[in-house]
C-alpha cells in the first residue's frame, strides 16, 4: 500500500506534471515542424534543384529480390527487398532538426532573458551582533548570549 501512495506522491508533484505537459506539447511541436520541412520548406528547394521531391532522394545498395530497379519511390524500393541509402529523408530529418533546434534555443534564450530582467529580492540584512566574550552571533536586540550566558551591553 505504501507503494501506491509513494507513486501518488510522485505522479501529482509539480515536476512531474510540467514535465509530461512538455514531453505531449514536444511532441505537438516535431510533428508541427516536420510538416513545415516535408510540405512548406523542401518541395520548392526540390523545385529550385531540379524537380527534386527529397522524400524520394536514394540510392539503391541491393536490387530487391522481388523485383529489379530502376525504383521509383522509397516505398517501392522497400516493397520490392530492396536495400537503399535514403539521403532524402535524412536531409528531411536534418532540417527538422536544425528547426527544432533553433527554436528552443530562442525559447531557453527567452526564458533566460525574463529571469534576468525579474528583481530578486535582497534578503534583508540579520541584525545580529557579535559577543565579546564567545564570538558567536547573538541577535541584536538580546540582552545575555545564548552560547555563554554573558551579560550584553
Amino acid at each position: 500500500m505504501s507503494i501506491l501512495k509513494e507513486f501518488k506522491e510522485f505522479a501529482v508533484k509539480g515536476n512531474v506534471i510540467d514535465l509530461a505537459v512538455g514531453v505531449v506539447i514536444g511532441g505537438a511541436f516535431g510533428s508541427i515542424v516536420k510538416s513545415l520541412v516535408d510540405d512548406v520548406i523542401m518541395p520548392p528547394i526540390g523545385l529550385l534543384i531540379g524537380n527534386v521531391d527529397f522524400a524520394n532522394l536514394f540510392f539503391v545498395l541491393k536490387e530487391g529480390a522481388k523485383q529489379a530497379g530502376p525504383y521509383a519511390s522509397v516505398a517501392a524500393a522497400k516493397q520490392a527487398g530492396a536495400v537503399t541509402m535514403n539521403i532524402g529523408l535524412f536531409i528531411n530529418s536534418l532540417v527538422s532538426f536544425t528547426i527544432v533546434a533553433f527554436a528552443i534555443f530562442m525559447l531557453v534564450k527567452a526564458i533566460n532573458k525574463l529571469k534576468r530582467e525579474t528583481p530578486v529580492e535582497a534578503a534583508p540584512a540579520a541584525a545580529t551582533k557579535e559577543c565579546r566574550y564567545c564570538l558567536s552571533s547573538v541577535p541584536e536586540k538580546a540582552s545575555r548570549c545564548p552560547c555563554c550566558t554573558s551579560q550584553l551591553d
